[in-house]
């Protein structure tokens, strides 16, 4: 609300403060260190983290997505998450063109690009609805989550291919850095380190930087290294600040050698800090100046209403007829709400 009134109202003032240099000229790989840079490309690693520490815990005994056949449901969703709206946009573009609305004399091929606009899926904003609607530790808020973070995985893929700036081409070679940063966390795993700090301080940097130099978002990067931590026996719960040792006590758990795994604490740590900087991604990325509305506008809108919910519907019901069952206690209806809520861009 803050950046939609900004923007509409102020929007010299509000593009200085989305745009403003806390470092002066200093950059990184290129990039300068301005408000916008830094709340999306650096602080949301640590948002994407929790979502991967999330996924990564409901995988264990007593999650959600275990065993692991569940998990698989919500990543064919997420390809009928994408599917369906770029269906639903190009069924909608044709019907236009064949009503007279779009003619021979509009730009078709520039009209056309704007099919993998409703792909996307905002994981913040669908995390708070989900977590609203559900009640939290609900299945289907660890069912939206993967689904979220394949399909942003798939967007990074998307822009790159098809929406790549011809200046700063893909380079895949560097992803070879994600890959290093993950045989460190996978070392220091296998070392038994117990700390959530040398993972994120060595094999994050190196994720990021991977992601920077290959002209991909670098958000992802922890996504890669988080599932190395060494979490609990079983899963604890969603977004619990509590685990299996406050259960237990701090003295049984002094007397058996127990303590809070590096996972636990890796959310419980970061977690307030991430909850607070949610607001300035808000802010730097909800200003849009309203300016038109176009049959353009109502395509995307139903793409994204229409095409996300059957889409992501109709495949995750194929997986499940394939034998990938959806998590416990979801049903048809919290699978149709969750498609919808997965349409929040």
């Amino acid at each position: 609300v803050v950046a939609m009134l900004a923007a509409n109202t102020m929007p010299g003032a509000y593009y200085d403060a989305v745009h403003w240099k806390p470092f002066g000229d200093l950059a990184v790989f290129g990039h300068e260190l301005d408000l916008h840079f830094i709340v999306n490309d650096i602080f949301m690693v640590f948002f994407f983290g929790i979502a991967a520490k999330e996924i990564a815990e409901s995988m264990l005994p007593g999650g959600a997505l275990n065993p692991p056949s569940k998990a698989m449901n919500p990543l064919l969703a997420c390809l009928g998450g994408v599917f369906g709206p770029v269906g639903t946009f190009f069924l909608g573009l044709w019907l236009l063109t064949q009503l007279g609305v779009y003619t021979d004399a509009d730009d078709m091929t520039a009209l056309q690009r704007g099919w993998g606009v409703p792909t996307a899926t905002d994981i913040a904003l669908a995390w708070l609805v989900a977590r609203t609607v559900f009640g939290q530790g609900h299945p289907a808020v660890n069912f939206l989550l993967l689904l979220a973070v394949a399909d942003d995985a798939i967007g990074l893929g998307i822009i790159a291919i098809f929406y790549g700036d011809p200046t700063h081409p893909a380079r895949p070679e560097f992803l070879g850095l994600v890959l290093l940063g993950m045989g460190a966390a996978y070392a220091m795993r296998r070392a038994g380190v117990m700390s959530w700090i040398p993972y994120v301080v060595v094999g994050g940097p190196l994720a990021w930087s991977g992601l920077v130099l290959a002209h991909l978002h670098p958000a992802l990067a922890l996504v890669a290294i988080v599932p190395f931590l060494p979490g609990p026996r079983r899963d604890t719960g969603m977004f619990r600040d509590d685990d299996e040792i406050d259960r237990m006590g701090d003295e049984l758990a002094a007397d058996l050698h127990m303590e809070h795994s590096p996972l636990h604490q890796f959310e419980h740590q970061t977690k307030l800090f991430v909850d607070f900087g949610l607001f300035f991604f808000a802010f730097t990325q909800a200003g849009v100046a309203l300016a038109d509305l176009g049959p353009m506008t109502w395509l995307i809108l139903a793409s994204l209403v229409v095409g996300k919910t059957v889409g992501v519907t109709l495949f995750a019901l194929a997986g499940r007829a394939m034998g990938f069952p959806l998590p416990d206690r979801m049903g048809i209806r919290e699978l149709v709400v969750a498609s919808h809520i997965a349409a929040l861009g």
